[in-house]
């Protein structure tokens, strides 16, 4: 029976493809849902043989403790060429989408608190 290895929501097209590749290298078994028309399925690996799963299942830890540990050194680099994007650069890039996530957060804020204020009076 087929079980999911990999929910490809949120996962960059890079990390999908070196996971199939790895798959590929070990002779796993698998095959590929496409996410849907509608976004409501964002598609994913399955393995086609679920005695596969635990072994699968260590590779791809694996796999994945090694790619955290790449962006980690990757974000150490960045902070120490100075290359690392700041709030004030986000502002001057794009400050019509900064000003819109502060008035989403205000407004959020806003309504969560409000019913306390109700309680006080």
């Amino acid at each position: 029976m087929a079980k999911l290895l990999m929910n490809l929501r949120g996962v960059p097209e890079d990390e999908a493809a070196e996971v199939r590749e790895l798959l590929d290298e070990h002779a796993v078994d698998y095959y590929e849902t496409p996410p849907n028309r509608w976004g409501i399925s964002m598609g994913g690996i399955w393995l086609r043989d679920e005695a596969d799963h635990e072994r699968v299942r260590d590779l791809l830890d694996e796999y994945q403790a090694r790619r955290l540990e790449a962006a980690r050194e990757a974000e150490a680099e960045r902070r120490r060429n100075g290359t690392q994007t700041t709030f004030a650069e986000m502002i001057q890039r794009n400050p019509a989408r900064v000003v819109l996530y502060m008035l989403i957060i205000g407004v959020l804020l806003y309504f969560s608190i409000r019913p306390f204020f109700w309680l006080a009076e």
